[in-house]
């Protein structure tokens, strides 16, 4: 039971900082780990942002559709696959990521021991 219990501290402080992330950039925490992936990846599809997510087909779609409607990520075609649809970051969303790294939003203690 104390596993569970500790898995219950976590999940709680996660929940805290994203409470906190949303406020202070707009943006949940879902959408901050996209920007987070494309800025390591030139471009990735959605099924590849949706594994390093850990988010359903359909989660995905919805974070994706949200990141493009504030202009931070573009799609484009596939090159070799027309049906394949890539992201990218925008000037914008670039934009976003130097924000969020020079921001300093105070992360709970626990998640501070496991950091």
């Amino acid at each position: 039971m104390d596993t569970l219990c500790k898995i219950r501290d976590m999940y709680r402080a996660i929940a805290e900082f994203e409470a906190r992330f949303e406020k202070v950039y707009q943006l949940g925490l879902n959408e901050g780990m996209v920007l987070c992936c494309l800025s390591r990846m030139e471009k990735l599809s959605s099924g590849e942002i949706a594994e390093q997510l850990n988010l359903t087909n359909s989660n995905t779609s919805k974070v994706i559709k949200s990141m493009e409607s504030k202009g931070f990520i573009r799609r484009t075609i596939g090159d070799n696959d027309k049906r394949q649809m890539n992201f990218s970051l925008t000037s914008e969303g670039e934009m976003k990521i130097r924000e969020i790294e020079g921001g300093s939003i105070e992360i709970p203690e626990l998640l501070k021991k496991l950091l």
